[in-house]
């Protein structure tokens, strides 16, 4: 084999000596890593860092300790983070409950009007959160038909993100590739529709289930403008809406947002590391299908 065939055996076509192809290669994958690394890294040195100071920019923590957690701590950080918890988990659940049952009746179901039933699915992900916020308040603070106020409790916000444009699209076009003879031969022998989803659908849709998993827990975590609508006192906040708060505050330093921020980053990364296998079997299953 020749040396110009085995140059792109290896990954991103890397040649397996080095030389000045790789050395640039090197060089532009650090560039690249400092660039995505360094905002975390100086988010860790900050949170640890006693003189933190929001004029010079540090990746190591010159005067390491803790006071920053304390304060935050004093400030009520982690009642802020258990309304997160609250919300992300009930969201969450709703979300992909109503995502797979949603995605199903599209793909696998026959019936009139469908087509207008995805498009509007689409233009629920095409206006900005800013354009609905002021009906959205209406209906959080007067539920219709039950004429219920949903301000001041987590429900005001679990309900509005359980269901998602984007998770049903997904779901949907996963589902849409599952063969139809599969779906047949169950048919056959009498399966119904809640056992097809449940024992045979469901089941090969597990890669596609992680790719909403994350993604979902991102946007109901990093939530704003529907927490700050949906909340009667500051006691309501999450943690999002509560930094926001904190950072306009005088007497909080960098120090303490910056381990705010540290606290309401660590979900994100622990929830990605635990479901990146099945986010990546999802995003290659899609590629190789398509």
């Amino acid at each position: 084999m020749s040396d110009r065939t085995t140059r792109f055996d290896t990954a991103l076509a890397w040649a397996p000596r080095f030389g000045p192809a790789m050395a640039l290669r090197l060089v532009l994958c650090a560039v690249v890593l400092f660039v995505f690394a360094a905002p975390f890294l100086i988010i860790i040195s900050g949170a640890f860092n006693a003189t933190t100071d929001s004029t010079q920019v540090s990746v190591i923590p010159s005067d390491p300790t803790l006071l920053g957690f304390k304060i935050a701590t004093d400030l009520g950080i982690w009642g802020y983070f258990l309304n997160s918890l609250l919300i992300v988990g009930g969201g969450l659940l709703l979300q992909v409950a109503m995502s797979v049952l949603a995605a199903y009746a599209l793909a696998r179901l026959r019936f009139r009007g469908r087509t207008a039933v995805l498009m509007l699915f689409l233009l629920t992900m095409m206006l900005p959160e800013e354009v609905i916020a002021i009906p959205l308040a209406q209906v959080i603070a007067n539920l219709p038909l039950l004429g219920v106020s949903l301000k001041g409790s987590v429900f005001g916000v679990i309900l509005p993100v359980a269901v998602w444009g984007f998770s049903i699209l997904v779901m949907a076009e996963f589902m849409k590739e599952i063969p139809a003879e599969i779906e047949e031969a169950a048919r056959i022998d009498g399966v119904g529709e809640i056992r097809m989803l449940w024992t045979i659908v469901l089941p090969l849709c597990k890669p596609v289930l992680g790719v909403i998993t994350i993604f979902g827990f991102m946007m109901i975590w990093n939530q704003y403008l529907l927490p700050l609508i949906a909340a009667n006192e500051p006691s309501d906040y999450t943690l999002t809406v509560a930094l926001s708060f904190l950072r306009s505050d005088g007497d909080v330093g960098p120090g303490v947002l910056l381990a705010g921020a540290l606290i309401a980053l660590l979900p994100s990364l622990i929830v990605y590391l635990v479901m990146q296998k099945s986010m990546i079997r999802g995003i290659t299953s899609g590629a190789m299908k398509g």
